[in-house]
């Protein structure tokens, strides 16, 4: 029998072994979250399970079925500093209580192999280089550009891992974990206001978005802020003032598309000048390819409409880009199934936020996830929260999905 309760017992017991005042501070190849981690594996005892760090630092656990063939849960226990409790967290300790279920349920013995993992440095908070696990066993690692990234104190992500175990060179070694993957499933926090807004508990995630990340610089000219006319400047910062608000039309053109402009430098950077040149950093998001596309072009000509009738010049630069992920669609019509057989109605929503489950679709593991609401769409901060009816209700939903999805894998084993 599935226990909703004892699962948000161990969250809160695991915030307060490795949250302060501030918020959660398990990230990743730190003395905190390798604590989190400890504490985790005493959750297995008594557990008919076998486990495991792979290559890349992700913990499995599993559960030898009848079949080899394997249903995978995941998340992450690591988080951003001063994070909020349920981010990543929720979704591994639901995990594990299914994983329980599974055991009790079959005396140890289900139809097909259950595993669950928490996948390392899903938030690449320390380093920058977000999910490293779960890129690691989809085979997308960057080895070469990733191994001198360095945090604030200068330490490489090299060392970082060697400290904890982890030997860079061999993290593409996690790919041998796809072996008789069939389906993957992930819980997850919303981290946004849509089902709050809607007075909704849980949806249905159709995949995650693409993105498109651009550096932008306008170039003008340098010249005195008191004695050079209106009329004859040529202010790069004002061309990408025009363009920090052209982006949200384009993106309103779209149901669920969004367009950030989240940084901007001026150069010289002083009071008494004109800004001579201006660096502006785009993030675009979208489900679908075509829109996508579509966004970034329509940005790219806006900025030269911009820099063209105020004198300027502008170069974009692409910082990354990732293509969309729609998830598996017999999964997303099981997912549907179970929120509405738990909690009456559900919602089908794309993802923002880019997520491990993605990494595993990419490599042709069906895949879905699920979204339980967010209170005041916050999420990266320690006021993060869920209604604790609601954090049932996504457990018994994700609870009824994992026994659908392993019947599924049976039904379609090879």
């Amino acid at each position: 029998m599935i226990d909703p309760n004892r699962t948000i017992s161990e969250l809160k017991e695991l915030r307060s072994l490795t949250a302060d005042e501030n918020g959660a501070q398990r990230i990743a190849w730190t003395d905190t979250w390798l604590k989190a981690r400890e504490w985790f594996l005493t959750k297995l005892e008594g557990l008919p399970v076998e486990h495991h760090i792979d290559a890349a630092g992700n913990r499995w656990v599993t559960l030898r079925g009848e079949s080899e063939q394997s249903l995978i849960l995941g998340s992450h226990l690591d988080s951003v500093p001063n994070g909020g409790w349920l981010d990543g967290a929720l979704g591994v300790m639901a995990g594990l209580e299914i994983l329980r279920r599974f055991a009790a349920e079959y005396e140890g013995r289900p139809p097909v192999t259950i595993r669950l993992v928490d996948w390392a440095d899903e938030e690449g908070a320390r380093f920058g280089r977000s999910l490293f696990g779960s890129s690691a066993f989809a085979g997308t690692a960057t080895i070469d550009l990733d191994r001198n990234r360095a945090d604030r104190d200068g330490i490489r992500l090299e060392d970082a891992l060697r400290r904890c175990g982890i030997e860079i060179d061999r993290v593409g070694d996690a790919q041998v974990e796809q072996k008789d993957a069939r389906a993957y499933l992930e819980l997850h926090i919303e981290q946004g206001p849509i089902l709050e807004r809607l007075g909704l508990p849980l949806a249905t995630v159709l995949g995650t978005k693409g993105v498109e990340r651009h550096s932008i610089t306008f170039q003008g000219q340098e010249a005195h802020s008191g004695s050079t006319p209106m009329g004859d400047r040529r202010d790069a910062l004002a061309a990408a003032a025009r363009l920090a608000l052209e982006i949200y039309p384009i993106a309103q053109k779209h149901k669920d598309a969004v367009c950030t402009i989240g940084s901007v430098k001026t150069f010289p950077g002083i009071v008494t000048a004109i800004v001579g040149r201006c660096e502006a950093t785009l993030d675009q998001r979208d489900l679908d390819a075509n829109v996508l596309a579509t966004m970034l072009r329509e940005a790219q000509e806006a900025s030269e409409r911009f820099a063209g009738e105020l004198g300027c010049t502008v170069e974009w630069s692409r910082i990354w880009n990732i293509a969309p992920e729609p998830f598996h669609p017999d999964l997303i019509n099981r997912c549907e199934e179970s929120i509405r057989e738990i909690a009456g109605t559900s919602v089908r929503l794309p993802s923002g936020p880019l997520h491990d489950a993605a990494e595993v679709s990419r490599v042709g593991i069906p895949t879905v996830m699920m979204f339980v609401q967010s209170l005041y769409g916050i999420s990266h901060n320690k006021i993060e929260d869920t209604k604790e009816e609601h954090l049932q209700l996504a457990i018994r939903a994700m609870d009824r999905l994992a026994a659908k999805a392993a019947a599924w894998v049976a039904d379609n084993a090879i």
